[in-house]
């Protein structure tokens, strides 16, 4: 009696789609975690040593040293404008300006009142340079908020030229403490989000 050649196993077909799930999520968790790197790497990048000469600077509010390097460049005749976007709707020039900032540059910063998230940033921004007629744009704000500000910016700007210029807040000294490393996830999902077309709805978290 003739015996038949035993079958070689085959893997279920509901093993074949869990393995290749498996792949799937350890692919997609090196890309995050590489996406993550480059974003930490990027939002710790200092600003150009040289800031560059555009027609307008508009500096995001929502964390330290925003303000004060936006006026600063405009006293270094960086740009020929100034508008501070998200201020406080009690603010005035008196409280954000120094005092010692020439009259002239004073009439040359504008305060923006509307903003309360980076998408209204961006629409009053949009809406700023319309005004102004500007073509070219230093933007001011925090490294780590920098990515997915351009992301919306250029969603309001298409014709204009956007100049990063980041400012290093005391939060990302010490990137590697928990609470920092919350911030850059935090803002790494957002910034993602952005990229999605997630984050178009008005928030009113500032920043």
């Amino acid at each position: 009696m003739r015996h038949e050649a035993a079958r070689p196993h085959r893997p279920s077909r509901l093993r074949h789609f869990v393995l290749w799930w498996v792949k799937m999520g350890l692919l997609i968790s090196l890309g995050l975690c590489g996406a993550f790197g480059w974003f930490v790497y990027d939002a710790l990048r200092p600003a150009p040593a040289i800031a560059p000469r555009t027609d307008g600077i508009v500096a995001l509010t929502g964390g330290q040293g925003r303000v004060d390097m936006s006026l600063r460049l405009l006293m270094q005749n960086r740009g020929d404008k100034l508008l501070i976007s998200g201020v406080d709707t009690q603010a005035t020039k008196q409280d954000l300006l120094p005092p010692q900032l020439p009259e002239d540059l004073k009439d040359r910063v504008t305060l923006g009142y509307l903003a309360r998230s980076t998408i209204e940033n961006a629409s009053e921004t949009a809406a700023w340079v319309a005004d102004n007629r500007i073509h070219t744009l230093t933007v001011v704000t925090a490294g780590y908020h920098m990515r997915r500000a351009l992301v919306e910016l250029r969603r309001t700007l298409p014709g204009v030229t956007l100049y990063p210029y980041p400012v290093l807040p005391p939060a990302l000294e010490h990137p590697l403490q928990p609470p920092t490393l919350r911030l850059l996830l935090r803002e790494f999902a957002k910034w993602l989000g952005a990229l999605a077309g997630f984050a178009h709805t008005p928030s009113h978290v500032a920043g």
